[in-house]
């Protein structure tokens, strides 16, 4: 079964997509990355569908959504992805699996909606203190670049509002959590490669339930490269509901 909608929110409408014939087990929500939309999955979902429903949505502005007026901080964006399932009438317990920006997303999603979450992946999260720790290991034209990128969705300052948005919600979940991170990032030095795997696995703190695994021949987009290792993961987390 695919069902696509566009679904009636606080102050626009939202595309959603959603895969699968499984009535018994929890929805897996994917979150894309900044700037993405739902096609990002289109290398995960055939397989994913096997396993479990599978709802994939593109964020306001992008892709086949309308626009909204509210600030493009992960906050805002996590009211209308609650308000996008309560809509379209997709009952918890969710599997909430999140991409780069996605991440932020996802764990804020989770700390504010504990009771609704039953499992959750980060794949290649943005870190928190990514501004702070990472970016300035990198070149000066890699962060001229990082900088200039943000206007797809939300600008700069937006969306270093919601890292912050995330540093300042962060507690411990009592949710089973794996941190996928990708293991050959174009341009990183060693030492960048390194710190990265390393800020990654320091987010298995949030959860007393968690595991990381390195996708040791992925680039930044885990699920195009190695996407077994994406779909082995929520597997793993659906055997565990």
């Amino acid at each position: 079964m695919t069902k696509e909608m566009f679904v009636q929110i606080n102050n626009c409408k939202l595309f959603a997509k959603l895969v699968g014939d499984e009535k018994r087990k929890p929805t897996i929500v994917m979150d894309a990355g900044y700037g993405d939309y739902s096609k990002a999955w289109d290398s995960v979902i055939a397989e994913l569908s096997k396993l479990s429903n599978v709802l994939i949505y593109d964020r306001a502005g992008l892709g086949k959504s309308e626009p909204s007026y509210t600030p493009r901080t992960s906050h805002e964006m996590v009211k209308e992805l609650n308000e996008l399932l309560q809509e379209a009438k997709i009952m918890p317990p969710y599997i909430l699996v999140g991409h780069s920006f996605g991440g932020v997303n996802t764990r804020l999603y989770v700390t504010k909606y504990t009771s609704e979450v039953c499992g959750l992946i980060l794949v290649d999260s943005t870190p928190e203190d990514y501004r702070e720790r990472f970016l300035p290991t990198m070149s000066e034209e890699f962060q001229q670049a990082y900088n200039k990128q943000f206007v797809l969705e939300g600008n700069y300052d937006e969306f270093m509002e919601s890292l912050k948005q995330l540093k300042e919600t962060r507690r411990k979940l009592n949710v089973p959590l794996i941190v996928l991170s990708a293991g050959k990032k174009a341009h990183y030095s060693e030492e960048s490669q390194v710190l990265w795997n390393e800020m990654q696995e320091e987010m298995l703190e949030i959860s007393s339930n968690s595991q990381f695994i390195i996708a040791e021949n992925s680039a930044h987009y885990i699920q195009n490269d190695e996407p077994e290792v994406v779909v082995r993961a929520i597997k793993q987390l659906i055997g565990k509901t």
